[in-house]
């Protein structure tokens, strides 16, 4: 999965092969294909592999007995912190999850892979409901724009080394907590 990154990063989600990641992991072809069915398959599992070890990296960071503005504020950045630290996996798993289609269809599994996220989201603005420090909203449509700004950031980040990720990252974090603040 390590060589599907790197090659997608490199190559593209389109440009990646089977023979390259192969080669790329020092292993034979049919290696891979003895845990996958296909390239599709091996993206899949890359994907999911790589959005939860980088959820967890987020999450493990956080101290979850803060006040959940603080949280928000605090996840924003270590999300934002990513690009430094880990450009690649974001570069492949963007274009990933972008490109892969669901089984059997021509519809894009992009949703598919958000959903761990968006209940972990969900549940975190419950809390802040719960606790007053957040007024009443969807917590659904509120996680799918707060994960879609979190995408969004990244992808500027990316193209834009010169921007200073946390000062990013505060900046919408108050965008964002405008809206979601209780008495607003």
């Amino acid at each position: 999965m390590a060589a599907a990154i790197r090659e997608v990063a490199d190559r593209g989600y389109e440009g990646a092969s089977l023979t390259r990641i192969a080669a790329r992991a020092d292993v034979a072809k049919g290696l891979v294909w003895r845990y996958f069915t296909g390239k599709d398959d091996l993206m899949e599992a890359t994907a999911k592999a790589t959005m939860e070890a980088m959820r967890r990296q987020v999450v493990d960071a956080l101290d979850l007995d803060r006040p959940v503005p603080d949280i928000i504020r605090a996840a924003l950045r270590q999300a934002a912190s990513q690009i430094l630290t880990h450009r690649t996996e974001l570069v492949a798993l963007n274009r990933i999850v972008h490109n892969l289609l669901r089984p059997g269809s021509t519809e894009r599994a992009v949703t598919d892979f958000y959903e761990e996220t968006y209940l972990g989201q969900q549940e975190l603005f419950r809390r802040g409901q719960a606790e007053g420090s957040l007024r009443e909203f969807d917590t659904r449509v509120m996680a799918v724009t707060y994960q879609g700004s979190i995408d969004v950031m990244l992808a500027y980040l990316e193209d834009r080394p010169d921007v200073d990720p946390r000062e990013y990252a505060s900046e919408l974090a108050e965008i964002l907590l405008g809206g979601m603040r209780a008495g607003t």
